[in-house]
């Protein structure tokens, strides 16, 4: 994890140290990833969103690194430790709920009682049990895919020493932006979703 931290911020350095209007290979690749990110966030969340880009943007590079550093041979990935995952799970989800009452006041609380108070005592549970669900989703999703894709290409490995089949690999690099992507989408879509009218 520290090892993702530290090349992360080293390209930063590298891609802002010198910023130019004929940019380098590593300012343009930046550039381009930088504005991805900003279009899919824009798109989700619309131009309110733009506030959380940071945030997006570092959990999106960061499992990104992570999962493709998974795939150098002797390196752990740290998306395929729950701890880890847990963690940004934590952030984006109590993020959610605080944008939601700031934005709503303490009427967005209103959502886990229902459309009526004597719904309450069945609408509650069930709430709470789906925004938690939420979390283990997040969790377990990134994890499940990354150690399980870990686990595939290791037994591979092992059955031909001599020949890591680039179909298996190249379909490893692919989860590694999908898991990523998704990861960093649902994230946009639970916090949108807190901002919405809905909750008034």
């Amino acid at each position: 994890m520290w090892l993702v931290m530290v090349l992360l911020i080293l390209l930063s350095f590298l891609a802002t140290r010198r910023l130019e209007f004929n940019p380098g290979p590593i300012q343009n690749f930046m550039e381009s990833v930088v504005g991805a990110m900003n279009d899919l966030l824009v798109d989700t969340m619309g131009e309110e969103g733009r506030k959380f880009f940071p945030l997006m943007a570092t959990i999106g590079l960061f499992i990104l690194v992570s999962n493709i550093l998974g795939l150098i041979p002797g390196f752990e990935s740290p998306t395929a430790n729950l701890n880890t995952n847990l963690a940004m799970a934590l952030v984006v989800f109590f993020l959610t709920h605080i944008v939601g009452v700031r934005v709503h006041g303490w009427k967005y609380l209103k959502q886990f009682v229902g459309p009526n108070p004597w719904l309450a005592p069945l609408m509650i549970p069930i709430e709470v049990i789906g925004h938690v669900a939420r979390v283990v989703s997040l969790t377990f999703r990134l994890f499940g895919n990354i150690e399980g894709g870990h686990i595939v290409l290791g037994v591979i490995i092992f059955l031909v020493p001599f020949l890591i089949p680039l179909p298996i690999m190249a379909l490893k690099l692919l989860i590694c932006f999908i898991q990523a992507f998704v990861f960093m989408l649902l994230s946009m879509i639970y916090i949108s979703s807190a901002m919405q009218e809905e909750h008034h």
